[in-house]
């Protein structure tokens, strides 16, 4: 056994264990889905016992490289031709969606006080798909566990609350099939949840809501980029303000090449080099891998931070959910697509 396996081998191997539990966990409880339960799990050992000295090395590598690779495994479960059989009709719903949780997440985060990373990890996992999107974006932005713990905390709270009332505020506006659908798609953020939802409402629904989701997933590129190119410039900032230059190797190691190989993951899947049945292992493997990255997480999580945030995430969260369904509905009326 070398030298580093033996560093990082006991935060591995248990975040691996608690990942796994999880997941035959989620089995009994699919609505709440594995990386809710694996965070939650690790949150609750870090309270009983704080992760040592020894855990620590593999903690992070669960926590950012299986992250890193569970997403490129994402996407092999998704194909353009997916996202264009959608139609233009639903892309005035599921772009305006998107750029209204990202601006409202700016404004009612900076009116409330939130800042910083937590804000942003609400914010895109709103907008985009939940703990897959925060795990996206954490993997680039390298935020803190507490506020990766909290944004997911959050986000599940609000998923819950979509799956229970969402029937319910569809059956009493009399939406059809495909409305219901596109507002689980849009709105709702988990896989887990949309199924969760909109199967309740119909078949027809669900399947219309989980193509929606897949091409809302697809977002999570543009949205990883960005938040790359913004940290290279608040990297050039800092570097040319302590008068140092700005390598191509710094800019290099800054960008997340793991979203490159998302995309040619996508790709491949796209024009069919990836079988459906692999396709649907490959996702499943990925599932487990956020949840051994989120069981890390969890272990490596201060609750004392967590404390410190308050209630204001939280407020953020709930707004961001209201804003988002409201908007889903009102673009839905204003395009005709209800």
């Amino acid at each position: 056994m070398t030298g580093s396996t033996r560093r990082i081998g006991p935060g591995l191997a248990l975040a691996t264990v608690i990942g796994l539990s999880a997941s035959g966990l989620a089995h009994f409880m699919p609505i709440v889905g594995a990386p809710v339960i694996a965070i939650l799990i690790g949150i609750v050992v870090a309270l009983v016992r704080p992760a040592s000295a020894t855990l620590r090395p593999g903690l992070h590598v669960a926590s950012k490289r299986v992250l890193q690779v569970a997403i490129v495994l994402l996407g092999t479960g998704l194909s353009v031709h997916e996202v264009a059989s959608t139609g233009l009709s639903s892309l005035p719903v599921l772009l305006g969606t998107l750029v209204i949780a990202l601006v409202a997440a700016w404004l009612i985060g900076r009116w409330l006080g939130v800042v910083g990373d937590v804000r942003t990890l609400i914010g895109v996992g709103t907008a985009i798909c939940g703990a897959s999107a925060i795990a996206a974006t954490d993997a680039v932005i390298d935020a803190p566990e507490q506020d990766v713990a909290y944004a997911v905390a959050t986000i599940f709270t609000f998923n819950v609350v979509a799956v229970l009332t969402f029937p319910i505020l569809g059956h009493a506006m009399h939406l059809s099939q495909h409305s219901f659908g596109l507002l689980a798609g849009t709105a709702v953020n988990d896989v887990s949840s949309v199924v969760a939802a909109a199967s309740v409402y119909g078949h027809a629904a669900s399947s219309y809501a989980i193509i929606v989701k897949l091409s809302r997933t697809l977002m999570i590129i543009p949205i990883a980029l960005g938040l790359a190119f913004w940290k290279t410039r608040q990297e050039e900032k800092r570097e040319e303000g302590a008068g140092m230059s700005v390598t191509r190797s710094r800019l290099v190691k800054i960008f997340p090449w793991f979203i490159a190989w998302f995309v040619g993951a996508v790709a491949l899947n796209s024009v069919g080099v990836i079988s459906h049945g692999l396709s649907h292992a490959l996702g499943d493997l990925a599932q487990l891998f956020i949840a051994i990255a989120l069981a890390a997480i969890g272990l490596s999580t201060r609750l004392r931070d967590i404390r410190r945030a308050g209630l204001r995430p939280l407020a953020l969260g709930a707004s961001l959910w209201l804003v988002v369904t409201l908007a889903s509905l009102g673009l839905q009326l204003a395009t005709g697509t209800a």
